[in-house]
């Protein structure tokens, strides 16, 4: 894993890629699944930085779209038990920051954090895998974790109130059928790939299923804002 050099992807991959991404928050996503292990009030996660860049901008925070290389180490014996190069081809992992798709130490430890900068951090066992361990990963219980990160990208997350605001022509903090279904459109022109008319009905289907929770025909601010948003 070390010394490896991650794999660029073509600009046909990253615009049908950014194209999932902006179809997850409405389609795909459901509310975040929370950390395993509950937070000892005596335990943080502590971070070394290793580099940072001259021009350190932007800042991550909650709710972005973050690009990241990681090795994780066990704290006891110092062996690897995982390495992102040796996964997806060697590209770089994508995970939306502070709503668990990741440990909690993790979220924690890459707050506040921008493109180039490299940083080590040692997470205790309640932020990370807790008394259960994780056997698959080859984590015992208790474990304390050291993560050596690397991060490339900070961009905004799927649901962004960048995003709300885009798909909101009319500015009363909800999006109708309409909005999203020109959303859409705009977003498969812009993509470039030939679909049957069928897929953009699909999603507009699942869509309004899976986030218009009261069933009145409109996403409101607070169904769209999963992440947590304080300008929504």
């Amino acid at each position: 894993c070390e010394g490896t050099v991650p794999r660029r992807r073509s600009p046909r991959s990253d615009m049908g890629r950014g194209l999932t991404l902006l179809l997850l928050p409405l389609a795909l996503l459901a509310a975040p699944a929370q950390a395993e292990g509950g937070t000892a009030a005596a335990e943080e996660v502590k971070i070394e930085v290793l580099h940072l860049p001259e021009a350190c901008s932007p800042r991550s925070k909650k709710g972005d779209l973050l690009n990241a290389h990681y090795d994780g180490f066990l704290a006891s014996d110092g062996s690897k038990f995982y390495c992102s190069r040796t996964q997806n081809e060697g590209h770089p992992k994508w995970f939306v920051l502070g709503v668990g798709q990741v440990i909690k130490g993790l979220d924690i430890a890459m707050m506040n954090m921008c493109p180039g900068e490299k940083r080590k951090v040692i997470i205790p066992p309640s932020l990370a895998y807790g008394q259960q361990g994780y056997a698959q990963g080859k984590i015992p219980p208790n474990a304390t974790l050291i993560f050596e990160i690397e991060l490339y990208a900070v961009n905004k997350g799927p649901r962004s109130v960048e995003a709300f605001h885009q798909i909101d022509k009319d500015s009363d903090k909800k999006l109708s059928e309409l909005e999203i279904s020109q959303y859409l459109k705009e977003e498969f022109a812009r993509d470039g790939k030939k679909r049957h008319p069928s897929v953009h009905d699909e999603i507009l289907a699942d869509i309004f299923k899976k986030n218009d929770h009261d069933g009145d025909g409109f996403i409101s601010a607070k169904e769209y804002n999963v992440y947590q948003h304080d300008e929504l």
